[in-house]
C-alpha cells in the first residue's frame, strides 16, 4: 500500500516536471526542473530496490550531467532572458515528428516483443554474463554506444566554450 503511494507521488512529481521542463520560457528553470525529473527518477530505483542505480542516477544525472547543462546554458545565453517561441509552422512540424518518433519507437518494442520473451524464458544471466554484455565490444555488446556518447557529450563541451569565447 506504501509502495504504490510512494510510486505514483513519484510518477506524478516526474510527469509535471517533465512538462514544465519542456514548456519553461527560462532555460535555467528549465535545466532545475529537468533535475527534479532525474531525482524522481533515482527514487523510483530506490523504491525498487537498485541502490547502486539510485546512486549511479544521482552521481552522474543529477549531479554531472545538469552541471554540464547549466554550464553550457551560462556560457551559451543569457540565462535572465526568455525564450522565444517558434512559429505555429515549426511547432506543428515538432508535433508531427514526435508522433513519427513515438510510432517508430512502438514497431521497434512490438517487434522485439518476442525476442524479449525468449530471453525471459531461457536461464538468468549471471553477473559476469550482463557485464560483459555492457562493456563488451561483441554484436549485441553496448561498450561502442557508450563510448560515442561520451564523445559526443565532449564534443558538446568544446562547442559550447568555442561558441561562447567568440563573442
Amino acid at each position: 500500500m506504501i509502495t504504490s503511494i510512494i510510486f505514483y507521488t513519484l510518477a506524478a512529481v516526474i510527469a509535471v516536471f517533465s512538462v514544465l521542463a519542456v514548456t519553461s520560457q527560462r532555460l535555467i528553470r528549465s535545466a532545475t526542473f529537468l533535475l527534479f525529473v532525474l531525482l524522481g527518477a533515482a527514487g523510483l530505483y530506490v523504491l525498487l530496490g537498485y541502490y547502486y542505480l539510485f546512486a549511479v542516477q544521482t552521481v552522474v544525472y543529477a549531479g554531472g550531467i545538469m552541471v554540464l547543462f547549466i554550464f553550457a546554458i551560462l556560457l551559451t545565453h543569457k540565462p535572465s532572458e526568455k525564450i522565444a517561441k517558434e512559429p505555429l509552422k515549426k511547432r506543428f512540424l515538432a508535433l508531427f515528428l514526435s508522433f513519427v518518433g513515438i510510432a517508430f519507437c512502438g514497431g521497434i518494442i512490438v517487434s522485439s516483443v518476442k525476442r524479449i520473451s525468449l530471453l525471459a524464458s531461457s536461464e538468468s544471466l549471471s553477473p559476469q554474463a550482463l557485464g560483459l554484455t555492457l562493456m563488451g565490444t561483441d554484436k549485441y555488446q553496448y561498450l561502442l554506444p557508450f563510448e560515442l556518447i561520451s564523445v559526443l557529450l565532449l564534443a558538446c563541451i568544446v562547442g559550447a566554450i568555442m561558441i561562447a569565447r567568440k563573442r
